[in-house]
């Protein structure tokens, strides 16, 4: 669903960390922005969604963030840098469903790193670290902040 001030629901899935969900505008400036760069478009599955990537990520270096796979399982491609999962309209991009969101979410929970084994790349999934999940913790709390409590004087009182 599109938002009537030109704001989409994406879901941002930056390397070595989980996806998150987020509000962009629907500019190619806005999307470039959030790559780093010249977008590409891919459309690899099934649902009506894209994956907005970096034109050049692999070219440029940027850190390998998820692999693709065939109907068999099998790996065909790495995304390089930060991409978004979006909803695909009939001339535009869109926000993802709900449903979108979470299978989208789930596909891409788990964080990757690639390495090479006997001559062919294989994926390798990595745990979040514990700052990772700290500074999520937190900011799901925000809204549920309490005061700080204050801290008894030096004296005991």
């Amino acid at each position: 669903m599109q938002n009537e001030d030109n704001k989409i629901t994406v879901l941002v899935v930056p390397p070595l960390k989980e996806p998150y969900i987020k509000e962009i505008d629907t500019g190619l400036e806005s999307l470039q922005k959030e790559v780093g760069g010249n977008i590409e478009v891919t459309y690899p599955f099934d649902d009506n969604v894209g994956i907005i990537c970096n034109e050049e990520g692999k070219i440029n270096g940027m850190e390998l963030n998820r692999a693709l796979y065939d109907d068999n399982g099998k790996m065909y491609d790495i995304i390089a840098g930060t991409f978004l999962v979006a909803g695909l309209g009939d001339e535009n991009f869109i926000s993802l469903t709900k449903e979108q969101t979470d299978k989208f979410s789930k596909r891409f929970q788990t964080p990757e790193t690639f390495m090479s084994l006997d001559g062919e790349i294989i994926a390798v999934p990595v745990k979040p670290s514990v700052k990772d999940k700290l500074q999520r913790m937190t900011e799901n709390r925000k809204d549920q902040a309490k005061p700080p409590r204050k801290p008894p004087d030096i004296d005991g009182r």
